[in-house]
């Protein structure tokens, strides 16, 4: 049953993000390198966070403090990682097979989804490690949705991470600062959601973060230059 468990939220929480990565990523070297050079600005802004966490010793007990930082150096990071990619623009536009307008989205995608991977693998690790055994959650300890609610939060955030992505960086190039708003107030309001959990909210933290999702894919599908019309031809082998 454990194991079930374990591979059931581990495919849940990874499997859309690991198609996504075979299908649009794989294929070319160069967006594998941005991936990773992505999930390393991330990691960044993870040990500054830490950092920050350890030095204000007062606060550690605190854990709203330490969420509200870890979203802002992520937030500053992904301008950081907009700003040196938009200065190595012309060197990688001569090494991918795109037109230089779309290959600024592919990258904001990829850059996007790099953040994701790496915040979903922190957020899950210790979850898919317990899940795997020796026993589960639920009955007199703990509620027995926790795993799948972590997974599919896991999923959210991965997903969320890869739009912010797109709509960020079309958001500087066109110095829209209200979608600039939007990217760190919604990263703020559902990463400050799933504080809830501790009370066993899952409804109010999962509905939210996923009518957020909603959202900004529909903002991200916009600023990429989707239109409803083509849609159709993504579930085609055209």
């Amino acid at each position: 049953m454990t194991v079930m468990d374990f591979f059931g939220c581990a495919f849940l929480a990874f499997g859309p993000p690991l198609a996504m990565f075979t299908f649009t990523i794989a294929v070319q070297p160069i967006r594998i390198i941005i991936l990773v050079a992505s999930a390393f600005f991330w990691l960044i802004s993870l040990l500054l966070s830490s950092v920050l966490w350890y030095a204000v010793v007062p606060l550690q007990n605190h854990l709203a403090f330490g969420l509200v930082f870890s979203v802002l150096f992520q937030e500053a990071f992904r301008y950081l990682l907009y700003w040196v990619l938009r200065k190595a623009e012309r060197g990688l536009d001569k090494v991918t097979t795109t037109h230089v307008a779309d290959s600024r989205h592919v990258f904001a995608y990829v850059c996007g989804l790099g953040f994701g991977f790496m915040s979903g693998a922190f957020a899950l690790v210790n979850v898919l490690a317990d899940a795997v055994g020796p026993g589960t959650m639920g009955l007199r300890q703990g509620s027995e949705y926790f795993f799948v609610i972590s997974a599919a939060t896991t999923l959210c955030f991965v997903l969320l991470h890869t739009f912010w992505g797109v709509v960020f960086f079309a958001a500087l190039d066109r110095k829209n600062w209200g979608q600039v708003f939007w990217v760190v107030a919604s990263h703020l309001f559902v990463s400050c959601m799933t504080l809830l959990n501790m009370y066993q909210a899952y409804v109010a933290t999962t509905l939210s973060a996923y009518v957020v999702l909603i959202i900004t894919t529909a903002l991200a599908f916009k600023v990429a230059g989707g239109r409803v019309q083509t849609v159709p031809h993504c579930f085609s082998r055209q």
